[in-house]
């Protein structure tokens, strides 16, 4: 059940929605997203596609901002609540994902175990799908697994042959998502999907 103040901060971005959406077209704010940021300004953001500190080692993202589906936003806001009680955050590395954009990631590395085919549209492309990693106090991350976007067997949720404390880490990550209704993806440990994802659509919506 949703506090007063979500009841209310929700009902702003009907508002707000509508208000837009008739004034002339259809942008993120008016089509059910909201920017992470915006939402918890606790929460850390570290968008890497909007540098060429990614995979493609190219800039795909005008601006560094994260939006995800309403939903999506307070549940990871939920987790930050959680995290912060143990004296930890989120900091977050993607979040959606415009179709255009997948299409250049997939003619990088057409490889489903990595990249969805924007034939099928990503749970990035639907602003279900975010991409998290875990902070002390001060910002600096907890180490994990691997870095971001490493596509080998060490970045798999199963991958064993760890330091105890980055297996630790991992699960910790694993178990708050999945408390507040994320689902794991099982090559990317930063990887997380919201449960029903399948409800919304693709899309490509400019960032902006």
């Amino acid at each position: 059940m949703r506090s007063k103040i979500d009841k209310g901060i929700y009902s702003v971005a009907l508002f707000v929605s509508f208000i837009s959406f008739a004034c002339g077209g259809r942008t993120l704010e008016n089509s059910g997203f909201i920017e992470v940021k915006k939402l918890d300004p606790s929460i850390r953001i570290d968008i890497r596609y909007a540098t060429d500190s990614n995979f493609t080692h190219q800039k795909l993202y005008p601006v560094a901002k994260c939006y995800l589906r309403l939903e999506a936003a307070e549940s990871l806001r939920a987790v930050q609540r959680d995290l912060k009680k143990i004296g930890l955050g989120l900091k977050v590395l993607d979040g959606y994902r415009p179709l255009s954009v997948q299409e250049k990631m997939w003619k990088i590395l057409p490889d489903t175990n990595y990249v969805a085919n924007p034939a099928v549209g990503s749970r990035h492309n639907r602003g279900t799908a975010v991409d998290v990693t875990l902070v002390d106090s001060l910002g600096h991350e907890l180490q994990m697994p691997t870095g971001f976007d490493n596509f080998t067997d060490m970045a798999h949720r199963d991958y064993m042959n760890l330091p105890e404390n980055v297996i630790k880490n991992r699960e910790l990550l694993d178990r708050l998502m999945e408390r507040h209704g994320f689902v794991g993806l099982s090559t990317e440990w930063w990887h997380f999907d919201l449960k029903d994802w399948k409800k919304y659509p693709v899309e490509n919506l400019p960032l902006k």
